[in-house]
Protein backbone atom coordinates (compact mmCIF):
# COMPACT_ATOMS: atom_id res chain seq x y z
CA UNK A 1 0.00 0.00 0.00
CA UNK A 2 2.80 2.28 0.39
CA UNK A 3 4.20 1.60 -2.72
CA UNK A 4 0.84 3.39 -4.29
CA UNK A 5 -0.46 0.37 -5.78
CA UNK A 6 -4.02 0.72 -3.80
CA UNK A 7 -6.29 2.89 -3.52
CA UNK A 8 -8.85 3.00 -0.27
CA UNK A 9 -12.50 3.38 -1.16
CA UNK A 10 -13.60 2.56 2.56
CA UNK A 11 -12.91 1.00 5.72
CA UNK A 12 -11.36 -2.46 4.97
CA UNK A 13 -12.05 -1.62 1.50
CA UNK A 14 -9.07 -1.03 -1.24
CA UNK A 15 -8.89 -1.35 -4.70
CA UNK A 16 -5.85 -1.10 -7.61
CA UNK A 17 -4.82 2.42 -7.80
CA UNK A 18 -4.47 2.06 -11.69
CA UNK A 19 -7.60 0.26 -12.05
CA UNK A 20 -10.37 2.02 -14.29
CA UNK A 21 -14.20 2.04 -12.27
CA UNK A 22 -17.07 0.69 -14.32
CA UNK A 23 -20.11 2.52 -14.65
CA UNK A 24 -21.52 0.31 -11.46
CA UNK A 25 -18.53 -0.74 -9.57
CA UNK A 26 -19.69 1.64 -6.63
CA UNK A 27 -22.60 -1.21 -5.92
CA UNK A 28 -20.24 -3.98 -5.37
CA UNK A 29 -18.92 -2.30 -2.37
CA UNK A 30 -22.26 -2.23 -1.03
CA UNK A 31 -22.89 -6.09 -1.59
CA UNK A 32 -19.52 -6.92 0.18
CA UNK A 33 -20.52 -3.93 2.83
CA UNK A 34 -23.61 -6.06 3.87
CA UNK A 35 -21.30 -9.72 3.61
CA UNK A 36 -22.64 -10.72 0.32
CA UNK A 37 -26.21 -10.60 2.03
CA UNK A 38 -27.43 -7.27 -0.05
CA UNK A 39 -29.31 -7.42 -3.47
CA UNK A 40 -29.10 -3.83 -4.80
CA UNK A 41 -32.84 -3.27 -5.56
CA UNK A 42 -35.70 -0.54 -6.02
CA UNK A 43 -34.63 2.69 -8.12
CA UNK A 44 -31.07 1.60 -7.95
CA UNK A 45 -31.67 -1.50 -10.08
CA UNK A 46 -33.98 0.31 -12.68
CA UNK A 47 -30.83 2.39 -13.24
CA UNK A 48 -28.77 -0.39 -13.51
CA UNK A 49 -31.32 -1.28 -16.45
CA UNK A 50 -31.71 1.94 -17.58
CA UNK A 51 -35.44 1.74 -17.12
CA UNK A 52 -37.23 4.79 -16.05
CA UNK A 53 -36.47 7.94 -14.23
CA UNK A 54 -36.75 7.40 -10.69
CA UNK A 55 -34.16 8.87 -8.37
CA UNK A 56 -32.95 7.96 -5.32
CA UNK A 57 -29.91 9.31 -2.93
CA UNK A 58 -29.49 6.91 -1.77
CA UNK A 59 -28.32 3.34 -2.45
CA UNK A 60 -31.06 0.69 -2.33
CA UNK A 61 -30.77 -2.87 -0.92
CA UNK A 62 -32.59 -5.17 -0.30
CA UNK A 63 -31.05 -7.38 3.15
CA UNK A 64 -32.67 -10.64 5.11
CA UNK A 65 -34.93 -9.43 7.78
CA UNK A 66 -32.17 -9.82 10.62
CA UNK A 67 -29.70 -7.80 8.74
CA UNK A 68 -28.79 -5.18 11.48
CA UNK A 69 -26.12 -3.10 9.80
CA UNK A 70 -27.06 0.49 8.62
CA UNK A 71 -25.34 3.57 6.44
CA UNK A 72 -26.19 6.56 5.69
CA UNK A 73 -25.49 6.42 2.33
CA UNK A 74 -28.02 3.12 1.99
CA UNK A 75 -32.09 2.40 2.40
CA UNK A 76 -32.63 -1.13 3.22
CA UNK A 77 -35.44 -2.71 2.67
CA UNK A 78 -36.18 -6.34 4.24
CA UNK A 79 -37.46 -9.41 2.61
CA UNK A 80 -36.23 -13.04 1.64
CA UNK A 81 -35.80 -12.67 -2.37
CA UNK A 82 -36.43 -16.02 -4.14
CA UNK A 83 -33.34 -16.82 -7.19
CA UNK A 84 -36.19 -16.29 -9.70
CA UNK A 85 -36.18 -12.29 -8.76
CA UNK A 86 -32.10 -12.10 -8.11
CA UNK A 87 -30.04 -11.68 -11.03
CA UNK A 88 -25.95 -11.62 -11.01
CA UNK A 89 -24.11 -9.23 -12.75
CA UNK A 90 -20.41 -8.61 -12.29
CA UNK A 91 -19.54 -7.65 -8.40
CA UNK A 92 -23.12 -7.22 -7.40
CA UNK A 93 -26.63 -9.29 -7.18
CA UNK A 94 -29.43 -7.08 -8.07
CA UNK A 95 -33.06 -7.39 -8.46
CA UNK A 96 -34.68 -8.25 -11.87
CA UNK A 97 -36.32 -5.74 -13.86
CA UNK A 98 -39.62 -7.53 -12.91
CA UNK A 99 -38.96 -7.20 -9.20
CA UNK A 100 -37.70 -3.81 -9.30
CA UNK A 101 -40.80 -2.54 -10.82
CA UNK A 102 -42.71 -4.33 -8.66
CA UNK A 103 -40.41 -2.70 -5.91
CA UNK A 104 -41.15 0.38 -6.69
CA UNK A 105 -44.84 0.58 -7.42
CA UNK A 106 -45.08 -0.72 -3.92
CA UNK A 107 -43.87 2.25 -2.22
CA UNK A 108 -46.59 4.54 -4.49
CA UNK A 109 -44.39 5.94 -7.14
CA UNK A 110 -46.14 8.59 -9.66
CA UNK A 111 -48.62 6.49 -11.87
CA UNK A 112 -47.38 8.35 -14.93
CA UNK A 113 -43.42 7.45 -14.23
CA UNK A 114 -44.03 4.48 -13.19
CA UNK A 115 -46.00 3.56 -16.78
CA UNK A 116 -42.76 5.18 -18.80
CA UNK A 117 -40.83 2.63 -16.38
CA UNK A 118 -43.36 -0.34 -17.99
CA UNK A 119 -43.15 0.97 -21.42
CA UNK A 120 -39.06 1.12 -21.10
CA UNK A 121 -38.73 -2.54 -19.68
CA UNK A 122 -40.94 -3.87 -22.19
CA UNK A 123 -39.19 -1.88 -25.22
CA UNK A 124 -35.67 -3.27 -23.76
CA UNK A 125 -37.35 -6.86 -23.62
CA UNK A 126 -37.30 -7.22 -20.07
CA UNK A 127 -40.68 -7.84 -18.82
CA UNK A 128 -44.39 -9.06 -20.19
CA UNK A 129 -47.53 -7.17 -19.29
CA UNK A 130 -48.62 -10.43 -18.57
CA UNK A 131 -45.64 -11.97 -16.13
CA UNK A 132 -45.82 -8.49 -14.68
CA UNK A 133 -49.31 -8.78 -14.16
CA UNK A 134 -48.68 -12.37 -12.73
CA UNK A 135 -45.69 -12.03 -10.62
CA UNK A 136 -46.61 -8.39 -8.74
CA UNK A 137 -49.70 -10.37 -7.67
CA UNK A 138 -47.75 -12.69 -5.97
CA UNK A 139 -45.51 -10.26 -4.42
CA UNK A 140 -47.59 -6.96 -3.53
CA UNK A 141 -51.43 -6.68 -3.75
CA UNK A 142 -50.31 -2.96 -3.38
CA UNK A 143 -47.83 -2.90 -6.19
CA UNK A 144 -50.23 -4.83 -8.27
CA UNK A 145 -52.81 -2.40 -8.07
CA UNK A 146 -50.58 0.42 -8.95
CA UNK A 147 -48.81 -1.36 -11.52
CA UNK A 148 -52.17 -2.40 -12.95
CA UNK A 149 -53.23 1.51 -12.95
CA UNK A 150 -50.10 2.53 -14.88
CA UNK A 151 -50.40 -0.26 -17.71
CA UNK A 152 -54.28 1.24 -17.84
CA UNK A 153 -52.88 4.86 -17.99
CA UNK A 154 -50.24 4.39 -20.86
CA UNK A 155 -51.93 1.81 -22.80
CA UNK A 156 -49.95 -0.76 -22.47
CA UNK A 157 -50.80 -4.54 -23.72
Amino acid sequence: MHAGNWLRVDRGLFRLAEWIPGINDDLSRWTLWSKGRGVISHETALAVYDIGEFESPYVNLTVPPAFRMSDDAVRLHRAVLPDIDVAQRTGFRVTTALRSLIDVAALGVDIEQLGRAISDARNLGLVTVKALRARSEEVDAFGALMIERAINLERIT
